[in-house]
């Protein structure tokens, strides 16, 4: 029996771009990946928020949640995250109000800290880069409209009352105030140490809540399978080009077929710290590097997320993944 029999798998999708695809082809492509992983038996699909990256699109999470939501009808469909610094409270709940009475009992309220990334992205946005300082504020004014308990006698239409589970990405101290409020934790970390660190005071410090009665921990990831270890890490190269090349240039670029093959010394130092922590292989490698690591952080589910150029191998690696875990093994092109 493989070790992630039974082990919960989920996606996030961050809408990357291919080298000569419009935009649009990209977000058209992220609600068609939605149905191909629900068939296979995927558990959630989530998108995540970025703001004027070049080589990403998913700026509108509920929006585009709206829409997979729409062409899909099992999984479940959220955000990885909002990032709720960057937006009123009473705005988020409402969104998220209008999404769970359109598709009840399949939303997720995943909700992370970040703020833009450059001066001119948070001017756009009205913020500060000290808004995620509030950020514990933020989330308890937000469930504060979900539940009714807010005192500000304003009431999130439609929102108020209704049960969408929230979920906290966390780092470092993010980990601690999903422990305070009694909420799952979704968590990744390069270094296993620290992780599970992490994870261990989350446990330690959960107190129950309305939203969970014990602790829930997320473990989200990067994994690649194929046939054999090497074609399993070539999955991995476009993205991992694209980060290096973003932080020695300053632009995310669209993800190309290969990594080129002359790089500088400090790109290829970037390049391959990129790929550290990541999880590749065949499928008996991959079973046995992220069962290992679900058994050792104890790890309620999996939540995976892959870029690769070719949407057919990016595919075809999840299909191997949904096999390693028990789910439905076929899916329609």
């Amino acid at each position: 029996m493989a070790a992630l029999t039974g082990v919960p798998l989920s996606v996030l999708d961050r809408s990357r771009t291919r080298a000569g695809e419009t935009e649009a082809a990209t977000l058209r492509a992220t609600v068609e990946l939605a149905q191909q992983v629900e068939e296979l038996g995927y558990k959630r699909f989530w998108v995540s928020e970025h703001h004027s990256v070049p080589g990403v699109v998913g700026s509108a999470p509920t929006v585009l949640a709206a829409a997979i939501a729409a062409r899909t009808s099992r999984i479940r469909v959220g955000t990885g995250g909002v990032m709720l610094p960057n937006h009123q409270p009473l705005v988020v709940a409402e969104q998220f109000g209008v999404l769970e009475s359109l598709y009840p009992g399949r939303i997720d309220m995943g909700l992370g800290r970040s703020v833009g990334f450059t001066n001119g992205v948070r001017r756009a946005l009205g913020v500060e880069k000290d808004a995620a300082d509030d950020f514990a504020a933020q989330v308890q004014e937000l469930l504060g409209y979900l539940t009714g308990t807010q005192q500000n006698q304003v009431h999130a239409r439609p929102g108020e009352g209704l049960r969408i589970p929230p979920f906290i990405l966390a780092v470092g101290e993010g980990a601690r105030l999903a422990a305070s409020l009694g909420l799952p934790l979704v968590i990744a970390g390069r270094d296993e140490s620290t992780l599970l660190q992490l994870v261990d005071g989350y446990r330690a410090e959960f107190r129950p809540s309305t939203w969970a009665p014990r602790p829930y921990v997320v473990l989200a990831v990067t994994a690649a399978v194929a046939e054999t270890t090497e074609e399993a890490r070539q999955l991995l190269l476009p993205e991992a080009w694209a980060s290096a090349y973003s932080r020695t240039r300053g632009v995310f670029p669209p993800l190309e077929p290969s990594a080129p093959g002359e790089l500088t010394v400090k790109e290829r130092e970037l390049f391959e710290q990129s790929l550290r922590g990541q999880i590749y292989g065949t499928p008996s490698e991959v079973d046995e590097a992220l069962g290992g690591l679900v058994r050792r952080t104890a790890a309620d589910e999996v939540l995976i997320t892959t870029n690769t150029y070719e949407r057919a191998d990016l595919l075809a690696s999840y299909a191997a993944l949904a096999e390693l875990a028990g789910t439905r093994r076929t899916v329609s092109g």
